[in-house]
């Protein structure tokens, strides 16, 4: 019996655990939108490519598995670039399926043809490759899971052309279906492991600091017992968040940036054990600002490049990190441990000083004051919760007041750093989490929002009821800061967002719309979003004076100067 390219693409995917694409339709792929209606696979179709990509991303990061994204040809795969480019630097597992030209027309100038796709997606991928024979599909299709689900994890794009998901092969000549698995990755050596013991044990002030890397592999459970019978505190970069919403208060730092002052009180960390964690900008680039250049650093890590990129580490171990802290974990439960509550407590008076250091500097404003904002949005989430970060001073001040919470996902634009991701990439948060009854909510600047605004009928057609809080201080926040600080204030120019109506865009859009200007008029809309199984947007009038503590970090100065 004959069976067409697009459904073998389909069944490939089945056979891999995958549950719905995110896609937009066009010509050359619907040969697979056919297939997926036939095998009630479900598509979401984004009003964008760039937001199906991110859609993807988004569902991938909340559920530690592949995403699927799948694009037309020529421009469909070109607004598709950002993010595989993403989900490279934040080492997210994300397939791209790309609709291409018919081999026969190859050099026609035919149209949405003429482009190497391959090549293209090359420098963003880790692996990307043409499929030339139907036959070939279901093997392709495997191997590409198997090396974007395999640590370090990363994007993979697959360029099919037209009749190829066209053609068709007889099902007996295709042999039994290929085997879609992860490779297993090695945990830590034993010497290694008790090497690391070793030095965690004569640590007088030890932390760990976890990232994206622990989390995909659903460390979850492993760290808390390594925690909890070590007694050493443990931090996360953005991206770790979620590991910590099950670790007691006690033990739990927050976000990796409350380090910052400790050295200043002679009190910094003296032992850190990174696991999954980058040096870079979620660690002041190596500066010594977070991580002491004098601590004892041990770092895990499945990519030997990363090992003592910017700070020198006293061990560095390439392995698998989920099963690594699983190894731990099972160590020290026979390890007797000094008692670190002092040092707990110092940390913990440490990072609430920092924050009420913060709600210190939130004194009156003209507007909202953006912290406060963000304290109420914070007040709302829970394990329950996941919750998506855009724009760049949005996300600054949201990670003030974002550990306290405890989400049960964080979801951040990372290493990238390019604006207008959130809203596609909570779109698929939020198709991952309505199963498990879970709501996402967007919190966004007024500048990434504008990237995306027909994404609004996206979550409404799905009945994807995602909320959308809009930090609307009518700029481009960071961009405008910087011009003030760099060139003066006089010389601003071409980042004010003078109009704003956002909420009534949404309503178009078959939204629910709220407005609102204090503390009282977001708490209200928030309860009543939250209380609703609607999509919403919730425009925030706040201020654009105040600069979150981590910005004025990272244009060098000291992030608690006092601002005139």
């Amino acid at each position: 019996m004959p069976i067409t390219g697009g459904e073998l693409v389909v069944r490939t995917l089945r056979a891999a655990g995958v549950d719905r694409l995110f896609g937009l339709h066009g010509a050359h792929i619907d040969a697979i939108f056919q297939a997926c209606l036939d095998a009630g696979l479900p598509i979401i179709d984004t009003r964008n490519e760039m937001n199906a990509g991110h859609a993807a991303e988004g569902y991938a990061r909340s559920l530690r598995r592949v995403g699927v994204a799948l694009v037309t040809a020529g421009g469909g795969m070109t607004n598709v670039v950002t993010s595989l480019a993403q989900a490279r630097q934040d080492r997210t597992p994300l397939l791209v399926i790309a609709g291409s030209g018919p081999l026969r027309d190859d050099e026609t100038n035919t149209l949405q043809a003429g482009i190497d796709q391959v090549a293209i997606a090359t420098p963003v991928t880790k692996w990307a490759h043409r499929i030339c024979a139907v036959e070939h599909i279901p093997r392709l299709v495997a191997q590409a899971i198997r090396i974007a689900t395999t640590a370090p994890r990363g994007p993979v794009m697959l360029d099919i052309p037209w009749d190829i998901l066209t053609g068709q092969v007889e099902e007996a000549v295709l042999g039994p279906p290929p085997s879609v698995y992860r490779a297993a990755g090695s945990a830590i050596a034993s010497a290694e492991l008790a090497r690391t013991l070793d030095i965690l044990r004569t640590a007088a002030r030890p932390v760990i600091v976890v990232g994206s890397e622990a989390k995909a592999g659903g460390a979850h459970e492993s760290l808390g017992r390594l925690v909890a019978a070590s007694g050493v505190p443990v931090f996360s970069d953005f991206e770790g968040l979620g590991l910590l919403r099950d670790i007691p208060a006690t033990h739990r730092g927050g976000l990796v940036q409350a380090l910052y002052g400790l050295a200043a009180k002679g009190a910094a960390p003296d032992v850190v054990l990174l696991l999954g964690t980058r040096f870079g900008l979620n660690t002041a680039h190596g500066s010594g600002l977070l991580l002491p250049l004098d601590a004892r650093i041990v770092q895990i890590d499945p990519d030997g490049r990363e090992l003592g990129r910017l700070q020198a580490v006293e061990l560095g171990i390439a392995a698998d990190v989920a099963p690594s802290i699983a190894a731990l974990a099972d160590a020290v439960e026979s390890v007797v441990w000094a008692d670190h509550g002092a040092w707990r407590i110092q940390l913990r008076s440490h990072i609430e000083a920092r924050r009420a250091k913060v709600a210190e500097g939130a004194s009156s404003t003209p507007r909202l004051h953006p912290f406060h904002a963000s304290e109420i949005v914070a007040r709302q989430v829970g394990r329950k919760t996941t919750v998506v970060a855009d724009g760049a001073l949005t996300y600054l001040w949201l990670s003030e007041v974002i550990s306290e919470a405890t989400p049960g996902e964080f979801l951040c634009h990372g290493y990238l750093g390019s604006m207008g991701v959130g809203f596609g990439v909570a779109l698929g948060a939020q198709a991952a989490a309505s199963s498990t009854g879970q709501r996402t909510i967007l919190v966004t600047g007024d500048g990434s929002i504008g990237y995306s605004l027909a994404e609004f009928d996206t979550a409404v057609r799905h009945h994807l009821p995602l909320i959308v809080v809009i930090m609307n201080n009518r700029s481009w926040g960071a961009t405008l800061h910087f011009q003030e600080l760099a060139v003066g204030p006089d010389r601003v120019t071409n980042t004010r967002l003078d109009n704003g109506a956002y909420h009534e865009v949404a309503r178009a859009l078959g939204a629910d719309g709220y407005h609102v200007t204090d503390k009282d008029g977001l708490e209200r809309a928030l309860t009543e979003a939250l209380a609703k199984d609607r999509p919403a947007c919730i425009n925030v009038e706040v201020d654009i004076a105040p600069i979150p503590p981590e910005e004025m970090l990272l244009i060098g100065r000291d992030p608690f100067e006092r601002q005139e």
